[in-house]
């Protein structure tokens, strides 16, 4: 019986998400759900897929196509239709490590049972190099936020109990803009739940040249509320005073490109925020700047 959902936004990545298939193939352990949101692609991800589909895979393959909006509304299309324990996101540029279904389900029935949101596990490149540092020996729980206040970095790979994850609300969606972090919703589990350490690499990943780790000065111009969204999240729960300072920073910028002039009457730190406003024009200075760079 599935006790997993692996689902994997897809947008015109006709030409990587071969590797993502074939990885779920090679698991040695087969009781999970693929689940494709297709983000309004205009390749030949549909009869792709609908060739995978006809296939004795030994998994269930689901196919969902929506109009493009983005990373997070494919997101939250996928929460929607998840009805399975637990659920982890695998990019359709990358790979499920072998025997990573196996090494969750072990790892889950260990601990299921004692209150936590899920499990927090290990990326790492094609090359099996771990991406950013590793957990601290010794570590049994963390939260993403806590896992990074205390000298973590580089992506992780979570793995959710989706009653949990859809008991936070859904990403905003904001019109024309296509991009709100995901750290969202992971920072609102994190203030109730602790998340599980599985200290394995269950994805190993590529980073592409139009993703959304390279283009990030074009899509804080972009995609300004979204971003303006996040930092007035995150400065409602803050891991440090730097982070804090960084954060509103950020909030002003983001809120000066998108032209909104209540944006320190809406802030939720008010008084640092008048105080952050000059740095927050030098930053969008800065960011202008950068992005004309990337064109060029």
């Amino acid at each position: 019986m599935e006790f997993l959902t692996v689902f994997t936004p897809a947008y015109n990545r006709a030409h990587t998400l071969p590797r993502t298939y074939e990885s779920l193939c090679a698991q040695d352990c087969k009781e999970f759900v693929w689940l494709i949101i297709d983000d309004g692609s205009t390749d030949d991800t549909a009869p792709l897929v609908r060739k995978w589909q006809s296939r004795n895979n030994g998994f269930e393959i689901r196919y969902i196509y929506k109009e493009n909006g983005g990373m997070h509304t494919a997101h939250n299309t996928a929460y929607q239709n998840i009805d399975t324990e637990l659920n982890v996101c695998i990019d359709s540029d990358d790979k499920m490590a072998p025997g990573a279904v196996s090494k969750i389900k072990a790892a889950w029935a260990k601990v299921k049972d004692q209150g936590y949101a899920g499990l927090i596990a290990l990326d790492a490149d094609f090359s099996g190099h771990i991406i950013g540092k590793g957990f601290p020996v010794g570590m049994r729980e963390t939260t993403l936020t806590g896992y990074y206040a205390t000298g973590g970095y580089g992506d992780k790979k979570l793995i959710y109990r989706t009653d949990i994850i859809n008991s936070v609300p859904p990403y905003p969606v904001f019109p024309g803009e296509k991009y709100v972090g995901l750290v969202y919703k992971y920072t609102l589990v994190d203030q109730k739940y602790s998340l599980s350490v599985l200290n394995e690499i269950v994805c190993e990943v590529e980073y592409q040249a139009d993703g959304s780790s390279n283009t990030m000065w074009k899509q804080y111009l972009r995609n300004p509320r979204g971003f303006a969204f996040l930092r007035k999240t995150a400065m409602q729960y803050p891991v440090s005073k730097k982070r804090l300072i960084r954060d509103c920073i950020h909030y002003c910028s983001s809120s000066q490109i998108a032209h909104n002039s209540r944006y320190i009457q809406e802030s939720p730190r008010k008084v640092l925020t008048v105080l952050c406003t000059p740095f927050g024009w030098l930053l969008t200075y800065i960011v202008k700047k950068k992005a004309q760079e990337k064109q060029l």
